[in-house]
């Protein structure tokens, strides 16, 4: 009678499962089908290396639409009118389209934004304060606006106060023994009393910078302490996964570090975008990335940067 009992508590419990499986319906996220919107990228960064104002502008693509470098040149707003303010100058930005710049420019051009142009394969555009009258400066807060296409776009940011890094050094990688490969570590002393947001980018030699994995941190953890934390190498996002190098440096490459102060809002923004880049496969759940900009989606964020160069070595 017990053997009997379970079976038929098990064969209910299946019935029950494959009925709600059948009822099932797809969920489609809120935003799948909404209308074509206006995509911001802008930053304007302090510290070592201070840089103007600079936004690309870009359309939004339907949540299923397979893109192809055609669509992506053609994506790219045209004629706007774009200008930042710092509270008493404010500068009107140049569009500039990669096409525009001479080949002796485009190595500037390509340090300036952060990018391997000649990789991209497209025709890319930016809006650029080509007379340099604004740089950025810590503790400043810059309102951005834009007019594109009968549209109307805002979005303010502050460069916050900026955190250097204490000291950096390497060790060998954990595991087996490896003298050809190192772990980045470093030191960093967080203010007390305040919340701080970190990003940061590595470079290869004469490559571009990249962003790693997981690029942002804040100090929930070790908010006003001396704190030691990896740092892992940037990999290329079509690069193929390797286990045993992933996030290791090779010994005598010559690196640099950006390391980055943000602000809160432009911490959820990647934070929450990185998480649904990682967050895929058929169980995972659908993630909305914060943004700043009203009227558009997007980011237009302050940044404030230290670079550290060094040679791999332990």
């Amino acid at each position: 009678m017990m053997i009997r009992s379970h079976f038929y508590t098990f064969l209910v419990l299946g019935l029950i499962s494959l009925a709600c499986w059948n009822c099932e319906e797809e969920f489609i996220p809120p935003v799948v089908d909404v209308e074509e919107q206006i995509v911001v990228e802008g930053y304007i960064e302090a510290g070592d290396r201070p840089t103007p104002p600079y936004v690309f502008l870009t359309r939004s693509f339907a949540f299923f639409s397979e893109l192809s470098p055609e669509q992506l040149s053609d994506a790219f707003v045209r004629d706007a009118e774009v200008t930042v303010s710092d509270g008493s100058t404010t500068v009107q930005l140049t569009e500039l389209c990669l096409e525009d710049v001479p080949e002796e420019f485009r190595e500037q051009a390509a340090d300036l934004l952060g990018v391997d142009i000649d990789s991209l394969g497209i025709n890319f555009c930016v809006y650029v304060d080509l007379s340099l009258q604004m740089l950025g400066e810590a503790g400043n807060t810059y309102e951005l606006n834009i007019k594109a296409e009968g549209k109307e776009l805002s979005a303010v940011t502050t460069i916050p106060p900026i955190v250097p890094l204490d000291s950096l050094y390497f060790t060998p990688p954990p595991g087996e023994p490896n003298d050809t490969l190192a772990q980045l570590r470093v030191f960093l002393s967080d203010p007390p009393a305040m919340s701080n947001f970190y990003r940061y980018f590595t470079q290869i030699e004469d490559g571009p910078f990249e962003r790693p994995f997981g690029s942002v941190t804040d100090d929930l953890l070790f908010e006003g302490q001396e704190f030691e934390l990896p740092l892992a190498k940037a990999e290329p996002l079509d690069g193929e996964f390797d286990q045993e190098t992933f996030g290791l440096f090779r010994v005598g490459d010559e690196i640099t570090i950006k390391w980055m102060s943000i602000n809160q809002e432009h911490f959820n923004f990647w934070n929450t975008l990185e998480f649904s880049r990682a967050n895929q496969g058929p169980f995972s759940s659908y993630t909305r990335v914060d943004h700043n900009i009203e009227g558009g989606l997007g980011i237009w964020g302050g940044i404030g940067a230290r670079y550290y160069t060094l040679t791999v070595e332990y």
